[in-house]
């Protein structure tokens, strides 16, 4: 069933628990963001994730459901807006986070100063949960 929690929950949420270690090996993104300390909440659908982020390395992830989350900002979406985002390959206009923010398909609530001071590495941290070509 597309859409379910449990797609969510398996596809999207999976791969999070396992890219720490891809951003925290990656030399351009950790210099982008050596200046970064923030906590940002995913939104995949009804399921939700914390990513702490400490001098650029992501230092804890917590996945839902959380009683209290707390956050400085959030990026939500449906579970097949975050499916098309974060395809291996994806169609021109579904590549790029403002681009779904601009057709209100995906959601940014909260204080966005970290994340717009650090754009570029949100786009590199959000490209490694990509699915592999």
């Amino acid at each position: 069933m597309p859409g379910t929690m449990a797609e969510s929950r398996y596809g999207i949420e999976e791969r999070i628990t396992r890219f720490a270690a891809a951003v925290n090996s990656d030399p351009t993104l950790l210099r982008r963001g050596r200046f970064l300390n923030t906590t940002c909440q995913l939104d995949v659908g009804e399921a939700t994730c914390l990513l702490r982020i400490v001098d650029g390395r992501i230092a804890d992830t917590r996945q839902g459901p959380l009683v209290t989350p707390s956050a400085a900002f959030a990026i939500s979406g449906s579970s097949a807006v975050w499916r098309r985002f974060l395809a291996a390959d994806p169609p021109p206009g579904d590549h790029d986070l403002l681009a779904f923010v601009k057709r209100r398909e995906l959601k940014l609530t909260g204080d966005l100063h970290p994340l717009m001071s650090h754009l570029l590495y949100f786009k590199a941290l959000l490209a490694h949960l990509r699915e592999k070509a």
